[in-house]
């Protein structure tokens, strides 16, 4: 009996022993992580079918390599034709920008004074050596007029006595009926000369000596500033059509924005890559971090404090990390974290993110953080 009693008291010490001890026991001061990088999805923002892909799934790539082309469809065309017409808004704009040239300026200026002089004569009008022209010519129509008259009352005479024939004084009947007229126009000339230019001549070569100023005044002082500006905004526009077209070129060849290694390739050659869709994804290089969660009882870290990083794959070595962030709302753990009975509890998200290791680790791998550097072990 006594042994009996001894048994039991031994197995309830033992018991109140371990009752203890998990009271008093240490906690490992860590949470389980997974290692993560930067995921760059990249694509292009005008689509089109592929033409070619220069990577594999797990290649590693540096800045600005090539990684897929896509066919240009009639981008190409629409590039040349642009250039072409932003050539010509630009050689609008230079022949407004200098001008007219001398030359041009100099013929307005001649035409210009050509018609001022026209005016000038008009408003003078006939000289009085014209005047005293026109009067000796009237002079020697008269005198015509009576040699004509008299050689054709010789010729009647004549003819009354047979002595001249029919012809004789047709002859003389016709010079003096020319004699008359050469008078008549000879008084019609004399009679403008002597009443001057009319007026309406003189109003329409003052309008035309006008015109041809303001031409000329307009030839020397250019083109109109709003001609000018807009000749430049022309060229501008243009040139904004080009520049928007060789953006879009440029989008046909897809390139590695950073260093990394191809994640995911989810395109081929003859596919259609639509526009501003992801066709592949790129984990950067340069930076990795830990998505860890701890529960609301360790929730006394603070960004800014540095961790230890343990894993598998390296059990005797740590790498130094710094918490960059902490979710300020609770959730529920993640299932693939902690086991099914403790995902009632609630948990903050931070991420740890590492300065050193990132030669060693990779994404994806398992990791403790451990909250406290210290108690991380050693090598």
């Amino acid at each position: 009996m006594v042994h009996r009693l001894l048994i039991a008291l031994l197995v309830v010490a033992a018991l109140a022993g371990l009752v203890v001890y998990s009271q008093i026991r240490p906690t490992d001061d860590r949470v389980s992580g997974i290692v993560e990088a930067d995921e760059i999805r990249v694509g292009s923002r005008v689509g089109g079918r592929v033409q070619s892909v220069h990577v594999e799934e797990g290649d590693r790539v540096e800045p600005g390599e090539l990684l897929i082309e896509l066919e240009p469809f009639d981008l190409t065309e629409q590039l040349q034709q642009a250039k072409a017409e932003l050539a010509a808004r630009q050689a609008e704009y230079n022949r407004y920008q200098a001008g007219l040239r001398t030359e041009e300026i100099g013929q307005a200026q001649a035409h210009y004074e050509q018609l001022q002089a026209r005016l000038d004569r008009l408003v003078a009008g006939p000289r009085k050596q014209e005047i005293d022209v026109g009067k000796a010519r009237l002079e020697v129509a008269v005198s015509q007029r009576q040699y004509a008259a008299a050689s054709l009352a010789r010729v009647r005479e004549a003819r009354a006595s047979n002595a001249a024939t029919p012809q004789d004084l047709d002859q003389a009947i016709t010079a003096l009926q020319a004699a008359e007229g050469e008078v008549a126009a000879s008084e019609e000339e004399l009679s403008l000369l002597e009443a001057g230019t009319r007026e309406e001549e003189i109003r329409e070569a003052r309008a035309g000596a006008q015109e041809a100023q303001l031409a000329a005044q307009l030839a020397a002082e250019g083109y109109r500033n709003e001609d000018i500006a807009a000749a430049q905004a022309a060229r501008d526009a243009a040139a904004a059509t080009v520049a928007a077209l060789e953006a879009r070129v440029e989008e046909l060849s897809i390139r590695a924005p950073v260093a990394g290694v191809i994640e995911s390739l989810e395109i081929r050659k003859g596919d259609l890559a639509s526009a501003g869709a992801p066709v592949l994804a790129i984990l950067a290089d340069g930076r990795l971090w830990v998505r860890a969660y701890v529960p609301d009882n360790r929730l006394d870290v603070k960004t800014g404090q540095q961790v230890a990083i343990t894993v598998d794959s390296f059990p005797d070595q740590r790498f130094a990390a710094e918490i960059t962030y902490i979710s300020r709302q609770a959730e529920f753990t993640p299932s693939n974290v902690q086991t099914p009975q403790e995902r009632v509890k609630q948990v903050f998200r931070i991420k740890a993110t590492l300065t050193e290791g990132l030669d060693k680790l990779r994404p994806g791998m398992p990791t403790d953080v451990w909250l406290t550097p210290q108690d991380a072990p050693h090598e």
